[in-house]
């Protein structure tokens, strides 16, 4: 099939704004609990009418500092509940929001405040504000900097008090559906990150018409979300929107190493992550079971899950057998999984990259549902995803309602509908080389099965092309690679060359428990990375990726190299994306290394 779209099941207000859901809820719905926020040890909740009230507050602050209909203002922070209040709070002012990775070094928050000409940031820490600061005078148009840790909403209510409700209404309704919402700058995997224009409307298109469509999932007064994504990325932001047009109530999390804890005591219905946080899960569960002893216990789980998952899919239905397996190890193990993430969740959204066969299957069999999306900032996050009643694991899922998937001649996933973005930022020639005819070019490569359903195969720019003329799309082995428990990341390298050979760094978290049941907790990094045993196991993690291509595309050769694939090391984005071109260039001994005879 080259072509599936599905009708619309969201109509976008023409003349309305993000702000409206927030009045609305507080209108409709005053005491319905929206948010929850961590005070101390404590979660609080946070109701409709709270809610619009601080974000009031925090908006009069603004409007009394100057910030006008359309201006940009940077936003500086960890996954916090003062995000999507200040969100809320910079369009409630007319602004345009322009989110900064917390993790951004000094010339990244130059480049993103300066091109998108922001004349304003709020910061999170002390450490934030050092950043900005060191870059401060090569931004003359940026006036006001506030810092949320040093009492930046107390300061923007304190300096709005004469400031009325009407006058902040007045100014949320000057912004219609076609009004820039936010600047989303793209990682930038090569050259500088573009920024994303994304309006109301794409915001509108796609949280409405993805809860319409999910609608068992996301229902008030029964459903929760727990976010600890980056709201600074487009999956993290759409996710914090669909929640306030739901409503359902959503809570943050700063620090994913205090995820376990949170999980527990917020207990929501819906977790969302991208492959490498369900891989950790995984992975770490695993590794405790062979610590208790029960890794045989955990395996035969496993392998009930997945067979009971894929039986869902077959005709017939589940054998008794399976069923009675699964039951049993339902009290020994899934309900134990299930706890770790909250005791109640059933559902899960993962994007980013592909999760793969084996391990939505397990998920399903334990009893949490992970439904697969695909999108890019530029489609305002998912533009695919599986219906919650008719999922394909395996695949991204089919069209976002009101949109359409084509696949062109040459394989490349094309995207149209209400929420593609409307352009980059000052940077024409790169929108017109995206968007043509109203199609926007993702640079993914796809098919489209009979019922519409995507399965991404790789990138356009990524493949590939050996020396015998092989094309060889390297996400398909990397993803499989990359889910063994010892494996951090891996790059696959052959262009040219008369084979595939790979590049591996080793996960920091994994390697000592390892060594420890190899009876090799004294051994030096070093040499485990050449120790026997290791080289085995990584070569079975290369087998399995191997197993999901053919001959001429199977890695023939890898390297495990002495360091990590880091943002600060500038070979991943801040969404975790390889950097390819300049892993290249760091490691262009490495890769000859692996074509020495």
């Amino acid at each position: 099939m080259r072509e599936f779209s599905l009708p619309a099941l969201y109509e976008v207000p023409a003349d309305g704004n993000l702000t409206d859901l927030i009045r609305r809820n507080a209108a409709q719905q005053p005491d319905v609990v929206v948010l929850g926020r961590k005070a101390g040890d404590q979660w609080q909740d946070v109701s409709a009418a709270e809610f619009l009230a601080e974000v009031r507050a925090a908006a009069k602050g603004l409007i009394a500092a100057g910030i006008r209909p359309g201006d940009r203002v940077g936003l500086m922070s960890r996954t916090r509940y003062e995000w999507t209040l200040l969100d809320f709070a910079i369009w409630s002012a007319g602004g345009v929001v322009v989110p900064v990775y917390e993790t951004s070094s000094a010339e990244q928050v130059q480049w993103i405040l300066g091109d998108s000409g922001a004349v304003a940031c709020v910061v999170e820490t002390p450490e934030h504000q050092g950043v900005l600061e060191a870059v401060r005078d090569r931004l003359p148009g940026l006036g006001q900097v506030w810092q949320i840790e040093g009492g930046a909403l107390a300061e923007l209510a304190s300096a709005g008090a004469d400031v009325s409700d009407q006058a902040v209404d007045e100014r949320s309704a000057v912004a219609t559906a076609d009004s820039p919402a936010t600047l989303v700058y793209t990682s930038g995997t090569t050259g500088r990150p573009k920024g994303c224009v994304l309006t109301h409307r794409s915001f509108f298109a796609e949280c409405g018409n993805a809860v319409e469509r999910l609608k068992p999932i996301f229902r008030t007064d029964e459903s929760s979300v727990l976010l600890f994504l980056p709201v600074a990325h487009v999956f993290g932001r759409l996710i914090q929107v669909a929640s306030v047009l739901a409503p359902v109530k959503l809570g943050h999390v700063a620090d994913v190493k205090t995820l376990t804890t949170e999980l527990a005591a917020f207990r929501p219905t819906l977790i969302l992550g991208v492959p490498r946080v369900f891989e950790k899960v995984y992975n770490a569960a695993r590794a405790k079971a062979q610590a208790d002893g029960k890794g045989k216990i955990f395996d035969r789980a496993a392998e009930t899950a997945i067979a009971y998952s894929r039986a869902l899919d077959a005709p017939g239905g589940v054998p008794l057998g399976v069923r009675l397996r699964h039951k049993l190890f339902d009290v020994l193990v899934f309900r134990k999984l299930r706890a770790v993430l909250g005791g109640r969740a059933t559902h899960a959204i993962s994007g980013g990259a592909p999760l793969g066969e084996r391990l939505g299957h397990f998920y399903r069999g334990i009893g949490l549902t992970v439904l697969e999306g695909y999108g890019l900032t530029e489609s305002c996050g998912a533009t695919t995803f599986n219906p919650w009643d008719r999922q394909k694991i395996g695949t991204v899922g089919q069209p976002l309602p009101g949109s359409v998937v084509r696949i062109a001649d040459d394989g490349e996933v094309l995207l149209h509908g209400e929420h593609l973005f409307s352009g980059y930022w000052n940077n024409e020639a790169a929108t017109a080389e995206a968007l043509s005819d109203g199609w926007f070019h993702t640079g993914d490569i796809g098919t489209l099965d009979e019922d519409g359903y995507l399965t991404i195969t790789g990138r356009k720019k990524e493949i590939l092309v050996t020396a015998g003329g092989k094309n060889v799309a390297p996400a398909v082995i990397e993803d499989r690679i990359r889910a063994h428990a010892l494996v951090a990341e891996c790059m696959v390298v052959g262009d040219a060359r008369p084979f595939v050979g790979a590049l591996i760094t080793l996960d920091e978290e994994f390697l000592p428990r390892w060594a420890a049941e190899q009876g090799k907790a004294d051994a030096a990094p070093a040499a485990l990375r050449s120790d026997p045993e290791l080289l085995a196991e990584i070569q079975r993690a290369v087998d399995d990726g191997n197993a999901a291509v053919s001959k001429a595309e199977s890695v023939r050769k890898f390297r495990i190299l002495a360091t990590q694939f880091t943002e600060d090391s500038g070979h991943v984005t801040p969404s975790m994306k390889l950097k390819r071109n300049v892993v290249a260039k760091d490691f262009a001994d490495e890769i000859e290394a692996i074509y020495r005879a």
